[in-house]
């Protein structure tokens, strides 16, 4: 593929995911309190009823706020998504218009508690939806943060590269470059070198 039309795929992409984010301007955004653990299944049951009853001029977007994290493991990166509000969903919804049945067919799904307000919602506050918002559109544009970061001090086995098997202490941690500084113990001296996050695993 070239580059071009990669980056026009990219872009496209970034598109879509900031339209899905926005929410027409006289939605307002509401809480709903589900069941920890069941957030997706719960957003993708209350799309789907949404879509059956008529009401997507009502409820325009149900949102899991999340943010990617990844562990270490053998030496491999695993990413996977961390809820910011673990047993809540975010449901933007017009205020004018939303009903009893609305409401109603929403908390009577499975694993469904509760809006935050009970049977007549309370909006949140612009800025506090707007604040949490930026903070979902600023993990996604930082990246992956580390579920169990490194610390110096820690000490780690090296499982890539020419010191492979070597096991060390941390002296410095760079975060943004994604990079370490351990002190291995080579001939009875120690030694610093410089690796990657993933060439290091944590001892447990």
């Amino acid at each position: 593929m070239a580059a071009d039309e990669k980056k026009n795929q990219n872009i496209e992409k970034g598109d879509e995911q900031e339209e899905k984010r926005l929410a027409p301007d006289n939605h307002r955004w509401y809480s709903l309190r589900v069941i920890s653990g069941k957030e997706r299944k719960i957003k993708e049951m209350i799309e789907m009823e949404v879509e059956r009853s008529g009401w997507k001029e009502i409820v325009s977007q149900v949102l899991v706020p999340t943010e990617k994290v990844y562990k270490i493991r053998a030496g491999k990166k695993v990413i996977s998504d961390r809820n910011i509000l673990p047993g809540y969903i975010l449901v933007a919804m017009d205020p004018e218009r939303l009903s009893g049945e609305v409401i109603q067919g929403i908390t009577t799904l499975p694993n469904v508690m509760h809006f935050l307000g009970r049977d007549k919602p309370i909006a949140m506050q612009p800025s506090e939806a707007n604040r949490m918002l930026g903070k979902i559109d600023e993990n996604t544009e930082q990246g992956e943060s580390m579920i169990e970061p490194f610390i110096v001090g820690e000490t780690v086995k090296i499982v890539d590269g020419p010191f492979n098997e070597f096991v060390g202490d941390i002296k410095e941690v760079n975060e943004e470059k994604k990079k370490l500084k351990v002190i291995v113990k080579i001939f009875g001296r120690g030694t610093e070198v410089e690796l990657n996050f993933i060439q290091v695993e944590k001892q447990s």
